[in-house]
């Protein structure tokens, strides 16, 4: 607030308005306006690094994004681990996994990269079914792997995030490291608070996940800080069989609810 010369307050400053966004006191006093910057051609081009160029980038992403997946069938997403060698038994897992799956009729969406992602992918297409990966830069080459018959790359992570959350009927994590664990927790917390219709998540690999569903359990459940019902949220699973059987009996609850 600000004194007129008769002493009284002045609850409403001097300002100018940049389309939607106001600039009151130091801040209003800009030199040109935005139209002028538009068609003026001159100077460094850094301004499509600013975060108002960025929302475009943004915006892009996610309509390439929804108008390239808009018509897929129902989908699974299964992550994993990029470091999955494949001469390891998760490779074969992740192909056999990715077989099977597309037997029952769902196509595949991985993170598109090497490992077990590549292994669900090759296996996926070698059945016959529709293998999708969704790529991110990253600062290191990695690219899409060659099982992928559709594919979309990404600049931003919770671009990514979101079609694999749309576009996907359940979850299902192979052994995997920070990334896997990242898209698993973010897929549980939406699940939990509703922000998607409920699907389920399937933990494939007892012996590497069964920690983790213990410290969930008898930590975090324990302590109160999740109900009985988040937990029963993760299904934890060795069998291919096992882990079709609970996609398909979801997504038949979902067809028969809507």
């Amino acid at each position: 607030m600000t004194e007129d010369t008769n002493g009284q307050v002045d609850e409403h400053p001097k300002e100018k308005q940049r389309g939607p966004v106001v600039l009151r006191r130091s801040r209003k006093d800009e030199l040109t306006t935005t139209d002028q910057r538009l068609l003026d051609s001159r100077g460094p081009a850094d301004w499509v690094h600013t975060d108002p160029w960025r929302v475009f980038r943004i915006q892009a992403e996610f309509v390439e994004g929804f108008g390239a997946l808009a018509e897929v069938p129902s989908a699974v997403t299964v992550f994993g681990s990029a470091r999955t060698g494949r001469d390891h038994p998760e490779y074969q897992l992740g192909r056999d996994l990715g077989g099977a799956l597309a037997q029952a009729g769902f196509a595949v969406i991985t993170g598109g990269g090497p490992g077990a992602m590549e292994a669900v992918n090759r296996g996926c297409s070698e059945a016959g079914g529709f293998s999708i990966g969704l790529g991110i830069e990253l600062p290191f080459e990695q690219g899409l792997n060659p099982w992928v018959d559709l594919g979309v790359n990404f600049r931003y992570f919770f671009v990514r995030k979101t079609m694999f959350i749309k576009y996907s009927q359940a979850f299902i994590c192979l052994p995997g490291g920070f990334g896997t664990l990242d898209e698993l927790f973010e897929a549980l917390t939406l699940v939990q608070t509703k922000k998607v219709t409920k699907f389920p998540v399937v933990l494939f690999g007892k012996a590497y996940w069964q920690g983790l569903y213990d410290w969930v359990r008898d930590s975090v459940l324990a302590s109160g800080k999740v109900g009985e019902k988040d937990l029963a949220l993760l299904h934890l699973t060795d069998d291919i069989e096992d882990a079709v059987r609970v996609v398909k009996d979801a997504h038949q609850a979902w067809a028969d609810a809507h």
